[in-house]
């Protein structure tokens, strides 16, 4: 699928299961499917991995600071329409906005629309704020707010959805008293658009996952996307997009390369994860989720190889 105005959205060009089929009779590509055993000189995917591990993100970040490496995702509502449909007053909160590919048509999509967008490089987040605030035809800015969070290793603010907001939208018994001086305490670090009266801004409409849980390392998956459970409101959804099992991008890493089960480190030392839906369903599930909505897509680049992505919604 080409970016671009002018590009044509394909869901479906080829067969997934012929492509399993060429690549597991494949004797050149068999190292991608046998059992994985941990060398002397790789890390083993049950090992904890180090706690600076987004350094080599913050690095690539640095390396393509002007911003042009991750164009804009244009297909994004035709993939996920369910950000059309929505009402008025919609919260998005985008995981690992890098500089806005993903931010850019979620804010053209509907003037009502408020992104909260969090990255681990701080590069990043004012690159994005400085793509949006320049993109011509409409003010976006004010509709974006951006903080700096390692979401792999710290929990979301406070101000996003407080723990008293969160008991109440549950329907359970909220301890006013007790939670009177948190609050307070919470109004310290809070952002400058949450308004005075407010502790927090009630949770979000939707959570974008689009190519971001596969930059993580496999062990830390379940942990964020629990984390995404309790930031969004009962009934509302997370929007999920990322590499597919057997996707050309995992076919082109070398031997050395991997490191764990379908688990692969970049000579930059980010990482890359290819899902198969029996591990999506799996995360998501044991998160509390509830399956909303399902497609594979099969797509032929042109003047490419095919790719394979999936692309799920889950409900709180």
């Amino acid at each position: 699928m080409m970016e671009g105005t002018a590009a044509e959205y394909h869901s479906k060009d080829f067969e997934w299961e012929e492509l399993r089929d060429e690549v597991e009779n494949d004797a050149s590509l068999r190292y991608h499917i046998v059992p994985f055993v941990a060398s002397s000189s790789s890390s083993s995917p049950s090992s904890d991995p180090p706690p600076d591990d987004a350094d080599a993100w913050r690095s690539f970040h640095r390396r393509h600071s002007a911003g042009k490496f991750f164009k804009e995702r244009r297909y994004l509502l035709k993939e996920f329409p369910e950000l059309l449909c929505s009402g008025n007053s919609i919260q998005v909160l985008e995981l690992g906005c890098g500089n806005g590919s993903t931010i850019l048509p979620i804010l053209r999509a509907k003037e009502s629309i408020v992104v909260y967008a969090c990255d681990c490089s701080e590069e990043v987040l004012q690159r994005a704020k400085e793509i949006v605030a320049t993109t011509s035809g409409v003010s976006l800015d004010h509709r974006l707010h951006t903080f700096l969070l390692d979401f792999t290793v710290h929990k979301f603010p406070d101000w996003l959805f407080c723990s008293s907001c969160q008991r109440a939208s549950f329907s359970k018994p909220v301890n006013l008293s007790s939670d009177s001086r948190e609050q307070k305490l919470r109004k310290l670090n809070a952002p400058s658009f949450l308004r005075e009266e407010q502790c927090c801004i009630g949770g979000v409409d939707f959570v974008t996952l689009i190519f971001t849980l596969s930059a993580i390392p496999f062990q830390r998956m379940s942990s964020v996307i629990e984390k995404c459970f309790f930031v969004l409101k009962p009934g509302c959804l997370l929007l999920f997009r990322d590499y597919g099992l057997y996707d050309m991008t995992m076919l082109r890493f070398l031997p050395e390369q991997r490191m764990g089960f379908r688990e692969y480190m970049r000579s930059d030392g980010t990482f890359s994860y290819f899902f198969s839906l029996d591990i999506v369903r799996d995360l998501f599930l044991g998160a509390g989720f509830t399956e909303a909505k399902y497609k594979h897509d099969r797509q032929v680049v042109v003047n490419g190889p095919p790719t394979s992505k999936q692309l799920l919604l889950w409900a709180v």
